[in-house]
């Protein structure tokens, strides 16, 4: 049983025929992005899926007052001393105004309701006889319980979100019960998305045509990530149209995606349009299958990343290059992608000349909980077919020969990724 990890520093060493080793090829990405800066103000129910830009710390200590962990009787444990029986003085329920209890008497009360005070124990329903007026306590509590003191869940000041988290409905739930209803958050990245090629069909399905399946994945892809995407359509196979779309651009995106068009074929035009339009080129070529046809580069404001036209190879260097790149633009950081441990739950003998990712299926967990993965497809990059059943994607670095039942893997599943 052996450990495949993409984070094995032999990687950089694999690469070769001038393509950058994965690694690079995500910090060239980064780099080619900054934070945005502008910061906006939104309502909670408008804050799912930003990123947070000032810190949000706790108003006032939670829970604000001593209350009821559940349904029972508030006693003064001392009042019990005589006997296990005590006359009902009071109710208290949630949302009604913290009352005294009286002296010598118990106080049927509700989950969520005020301790009344004097107080010091509250005995559960299930352990206590009402009879009229009367509660008999079967088995008397401790003292403290079942009381949930001032506090104890929040101190006051406490950081509730930090610059750059991004929010989730959990962080809405926090901020509304802390009695927050706007948050400071970075204004989304702009990213527009372009598909390339004449086979794309804008309407009907004509004759040696195909649908266009990356720009509307790209677009929900981006969407999911947090970003305000835009759709800019198709371009042709013509690289004055190509050059012209890019000089068109006028600063308008953060970041602007291609797909296809990318290689070394005659009609693959967007870096020689990028050129030609006044733009640069940082980097291209990534040892990584699907996908080795991936640009970085930059055009006036707008970073421009092209992936490459195959569906899925499009797919893989999204969750690779674009959502690292969307979160940085929002302020945020992305997670390692790829980092959850996982076992091999197949063989697989391979070539072993760039970094691979590949579709999974979550087939169980071994003894210790640790997911055990099957394989799924056949490394096509043009086939979006084995992610219908796939629950993330894997990931091993160039070096890998071989994959064995029980190696470790380590992947990403898409209920992490936000943006599968």
């Amino acid at each position: 049983m052996s450990s495949i990890s993409p984070a094995n520093g032999e990687e950089r060493e694999a690469a070769h025929g001038g393509m950058m080793p994965l690694e690079a090829a995500i910090a060239i990405a980064l780099d080619s992005v900054a934070p945005i800066g502008a910061v906006e103000t939104v309502n909670l129910a408008e804050a799912l899926g930003r990123f947070c830009a000032k810190a949000v710390v706790a108003p006032a200590a939670m829970p604000f007052f001593d209350n009821s962990a559940m349904d029972g009787f508030a006693l003064r444990l001392a009042d019990l001393a005589g006997g296990d029986r005590l006359p009902i003085s009071a109710t208290a329920a949630a949302g009604s105004a913290p009352s005294e209890l009286a002296p010598g008497t118990a106080a049927r009360i509700f989950t969520g309701a005020p301790l009344p005070a004097g107080a010091d124990a509250i005995a559960m329903s299930e352990h206590c006889t009402e009879t009229g007026e009367t509660v008999r306590f079967d088995r008397a509590p401790k003292p403290g319980a079942n009381i949930r003191l001032a506090g104890s869940d929040q101190p006051l000041g406490a950081r509730l979100l930090a610059p750059g988290q991004r929010i989730g409905a959990r962080h809405i739930g926090l901020l509304a019960a802390n009695g927050i209803e706007n948050v400071s958050v970075a204004r989304r990245p702009r990213v527009g998305v372009f598909s390339t090629g004449d086979e794309l069909a804008k309407g009907t399905r004509g004759p040696g045509a195909i649908h266009d399946a990356n720009r509307p994945m790209l677009l929900a892809l981006a969407r999911a990530a947090g970003a305000e995407a835009s759709d800019l359509g198709i371009l042709p196979d013509d690289l004055a149209a190509t050059t012209r779309a890019f000089e068109g651009l006028a600063d308008r995106f953060d970041l602007v995606l291609t797909s296809g068009a990318v290689s070394v074929g005659g009609r693959d035009h967007v870096r020689p349009a990028l050129i030609a339009a006044g733009g640069r080129l940082d980097g291209w070529r990534v040892a990584i299958k699907p996908g080795k046809p991936v640009a970085f580069g930059r055009i006036g404001a707008s970073a421009i990343t092209g992936l490459p036209g195959n569906p899925f190879a499009s797919f893989v260097g999204f969750h690779l290059f674009v959502a690292p790149q969307i979160a940085r633009l929002a302020g945020g950081t992305a997670p390692k992608f790829a980092a959850t441990p996982a076992r091999a739950g197949f063989e697989w003998h391979r070539k072993p000349d760039r970094a691979e990712v590949f579709p999974v299926h979550l087939a169980g967990h071994d003894d210790s909980g640790t997911p055990v993965l099957e394989r799924l497809g056949n490394s096509a990059s043009a086939t979006l077919f084995p992610l219908a059943e796939a629950d993330g994607l894997a990931l091993i670095p160039a070096t890998t020969e071989r994959v064995s039942h029980g190696d470790t893997l380590f992947w990403q599943p898409f209920c992490d990724g936000g943006s599968a």
